[in-house]
């Protein structure tokens, strides 16, 4: 009886749906802080500080632009909201601020404000409501043309958040929650049970409100009458600046650390990209076991040591964090920058400027050969004879000094250039010269060649791909070239990468290509990518890796390529994850989904209302990947039921629901 007891109560506290909660970090935009968010259609308007003003987003976030035309140039953005196809603005110390037209320009509306310190916004209806930072909350009811008072019974008259819930209006505080259940008539307090004071986030997902405040996040499923913490996966001590939802996404921003995203209104929580708050990948190189990735964008080098399930930051000692090139040499990586080469020995973990004689810091293509490392630059090449210690221009006959690729073939080193086309060194880059017959010449009207933005070759055969005009293959070290683009869809081409019978080609918008009989023919690949653009194509432990414009690192075992099994590039598993049953309600049979990062010891059990067990659909151990089972409850009497995944230390519990 003590038994049983004791596995009631775990089975009690395992139910409860926020037991597993956890938060996750996604992209962009990325550099500072993130203040708030607000939605009009398909874009998303983030405020960003210290960059500075609006921010939008047409994608869902991959990429982000400024649109601030109109407002002041020193500017503090606190709080952004819509009505209609208005976006309004406001500032700290700034008062209010509208756009009609998405965000393209703005103008000033702050009539009847006494206090022009806007913090937070709320509406109800066609009623925009503006927070303060010391005079309580203003109301407007023509769209921003004029503003009244409306703080009657706030007992702290600096509003930090605002947020609708039903026809009742929440304030976040110094001191709490307020609720006005009058339009702003009349105000109370709601804040039993919260954690924290300072409450500067306020939001509303499905049936529940969400505060956030400097210790955390809180939830409230009755109306705001008590709050009950939900928090597991944020930092140590985060600072909750603002949450938003968008679709059946929860987006929380955390001071100094970012956007952080569930997507499922705040039951469980998943990661995308894990630790990859930048998603824009120029180069992958693999060390032994350890991928890196290099970014661009300012957010430096990544290393992921479980075939890309997980990442970590690796930029200790690295000084410049846009990174356009990686290389392997002798057990070290080289990483090309916009300020200059870096060298770690030590797959990853810390770097080291070697840069003495680099005239030109800004690196786009590195290349190891003869024993020697080059550099491209936009002032040519140069090469190190000791491993990157020094550098010497090496540039006699390239007349086209923009150096964007390399590629050896043999003793030979092709470079590929901006406006030059192509050129070849067969004595250690001493000397050059042009290799451009059959090569296209660029759109711009000009004798320049096409941009060559990547190079590939093997023992016979040398491949460059060009911006515009596809690829291009040469049997005879670049003598000559011709087109081979059948199948080519895109023909922008912005990698290359080569197995002993394959060559992949991933281009500036339509994904990646496959060609098995050298070049003469190209398949497109791309089901289940999302970005498009490839920059970078690895092969690391098996698996063919992408690094894209947008989309992150993407995964595929290419065996299923050649094979013709039906198989989608995935995003590699991050973290562990157990999916809602669907369908649910269901009868008899429904499917359940889990993802595990790692290979573990697996147990999936379904449970009655009482907490005993009632099946067994997994007992044993499983490598990293994604999983589905089947659960038939033929023999099961209609009701409410629990599925319990145990995966090492891992414990998520869901509800199901039998109806016959």
């Amino acid at each position: 009886m003590r038994t049983q007891f004791i596995c009631l109560a775990l089975a009690i506290v395992l139910i409860s749906p926020f037991a597993s909660s956890q938060w996750v970090q996604t992209g962009g935009p990325d550099g500072g802080q993130v203040y708030c968010f607000a939605a009009i259609g398909t874009n998303l308007f983030a405020a960003f500080f210290p960059v500075g003003g609006v921010f939008r987003s047409t994608d869902q976030g991959s990429h982000w632009t400024p649109t601030s035309t109109g407002l002041p140039k020193t500017i503090n953005i606190q709080s952004l909201a819509s009505i209609g196809s208005s976006l309004f603005a406001g500032i700290y110390y700034g008062g209010v601020y509208c756009s009609t037209d998405s965000g393209t320009s703005w103008t000033l509306a702050s009539t009847g404000m006494m206090n022009m310190d806007v913090l937070r916004f709320a509406v109800i209806g066609t009623i925009l409501f503006a927070g303060t930072g010391g005079e309580g909350v203003y109301r407007s009811t023509d769209r921003g043309i004029s503003w009244t008072a409306a703080s009657t019974g706030l007992t702290y008259s600096g509003i930090m958040s605002l947020e609708v819930f039903g026809t009742n209006l929440f304030a976040g505080t110094g001191g709490g929650v307020s609720i006005s259940t009058d339009s702003g008539g009349t105000w109370s307090d709601a804040s039993v049970g919260l954690m924290g004071s300072g409450v500067r986030a306020l939001a509303v997902c499905g049936t529940s409100l969400f505060a956030g405040s400097g210790s955390g996040v809180c939830i409230s499923t009755d109306n705001g009458g008590s709050w009950t913490p939900v928090d597991a996966g944020l930092p140590k001590n985060p600072i909750v600046i603002s949450i938003a939802v968008r679709g059946t996404n929860l987006f929380a921003a955390i001071w100094g650390e970012g956007a952080f995203r569930s997507t499922d209104s705040g039951t469980s929580w998943s990661a995308a990209n894990a630790g990859f708050p930048n998603t824009r990948v120029s180069s992958l190189v693999v060390i032994g076991t350890h991928l890196i990735a290099g970014t661009l964008g300012g957010n430096g080098l990544f290393t992921s040591t479980n075939d890309g399930a997980s990442w970590s930051v690796t930029n200790f000692g690295l000084k410049n964090t846009t990174v356009n090139a990686l290389v392997a040499s002798g057990g070290g990586c080289f990483a090309g920058t916009d300020g200059g080469v870096f060298l770690s020995t030590n797959a990853g973990v810390s770097w080291t400027g070697v840069n003495l004689g680099l005239l030109d810091t800004n690196v786009h293509a590195l290349a190891v050969g003869w024993s020697n490392l080059f550099a491209g630059t936009p002032a040519g090449v140069f090469r190190s004879t000791n491993y990157g210690s020094s550098w010497t221009a090496v540039n006699a006959g390239l007349t086209s000094t923009s150096v964007r690729a390399f590629a050896f073939n043999g003793t030979n080193l092709f470079a590929g250039t901006d406006s030059g086309g192509v050129y070849l060194s067969t004595n250690d880059g001493a000397t050059w010269t042009a290799v451009n017959e059959g090569l296209p010449r660029s759109n711009n009207g000009t004798a320049q060649y096409a941009p060559i933005l990547c190079l590939a070759s093997n023992d016979t055969t040398l491949f460059a791909g060009s911006s515009g005009h596809g690829t291009f293959l040469s049997t005879n070290n670049g003598t000559s070239w011709r087109a081979v683009n059948i199948g080519l869809t895109d023909t922008s081409i912005c990698s290359l990468f080569m197995t002993d019978t394959s060559l992949f080609a991933g281009s500036s918008g339509g994904g990646v290509f496959l060609s098995t009989n050298n070049g003469a023919s190209w398949k497109a690949i791309d089901s289940g990518l999302t970005g498009a653009s490839v920059y970078a194509i690895a092969i690391c432990d098996g698996n063919l890796f992408l690094g894209t414009d947008g989309g992150g690192v993407y995964r595929r075992w290419p065996g299923n390529i050649f094979t013709g099994i039906n198989t989608s590039w995935v995003e590699p598993v991050a973290v562990f994850k157990l999916q809602q049953n669907y369908p649910n309600p269901f009868n008899p049979s429904t499917t359940i989904k889990y993802e595990l990062p790692r290979a573990s010891q697996v147990s999936l059990k379904v449970y009655d209302i009482l907490g005993r067990e009632v099946s067994v659909l997994v007992n044993e151990k499983k490598d990293a990947g994604a999983y589905e089972v089947k659960f038939n409850g033929s023999n099961l009497a209609s009701g409410m039921y629990f599925y319990r995944l145990r995966a090492g230390d891992y414990v998520a519990v869901k509800k199901l629901l039998l109806m016959k």
